[in-house]
């Protein structure tokens, strides 16, 4: 367990940075900006990297905390295909999706981690996604209180491209990527 809590302060604690202290993060990006990104980016791999062994290894000790219901499992598929279409939307230029949602990413993230919520119920899941919600939360909070402007539509066409793309990743793991990862199948 307490890789995993190691892995998410490590992992958060960096991108909390912008949150708490924005004057320090904007220093850095003025004086290197690529040096304060590779910072960034080593730290979150080693972040994401500990949460990955945390997890796997705290998996099959955890307690279960509460019981799923039994219509999550069908939620989770639903949120994650619309997680999987925003997350492919946000690395687009603007289409109607990114225009609407404003943070596809973010939004993504959201829908990924209560859909496991839904699904899961042992501490391993709820420290996994709980703490991913939370700051999905508090950082959605934090950009709308920043005064920058929203993506502007720029084509259909990217949103096309999201849905098919996202369906298509969406597919590939469920089908055979998260049982191979992760030891579980959605479909099971």
């Amino acid at each position: 367990m307490w890789i995993l809590i190691a892995g998410l302060v490590v992992f958060f604690g960096i991108h909390c940075v912008r949150l708490v202290a924005p004057q320090f993060r904007a220093q850095q990006l003025a004086n290197n900006a690529g040096a304060w990104k590779g910072i960034y980016s080593l730290v979150s791999f080693v972040g994401l990297a500990l949460i990955v062994w945390g997890w796997w290894v705290f998996r099959g000790e955890a307690p279960q905390v509460y019981d799923p219901p039994s219509w999550g499992r069908h939620a989770a598929m639903l949120l994650v295909l619309l997680a999987f279409i925003l997350v492919a939307s946000a690395n687009m230029p603007a289409g109607r999706i990114k225009a609407w949602v404003q943070h596809p990413f973010l939004t993504g993230i959201f829908l990924w981690s209560l859909g496991h919520l839904l699904a899961n119920g042992d501490l391993a899941s709820v420290l996994l996604f709980g703490t991913f919600l939370v700051y999905c939360v508090v950082d959605r909070i934090a950009v709308a209180l920043r005064p920058e402007p929203g993506p502007v539509f720029v084509s259909g066409r990217s949103d096309l491209i999201a849905i098919v793309s996202g369906v298509v990743l969406y597919a590939i793991f469920v089908f055979w990527l998260h049982g191979l990862l992760f030891g579980v199948s959605p479909l099971s």
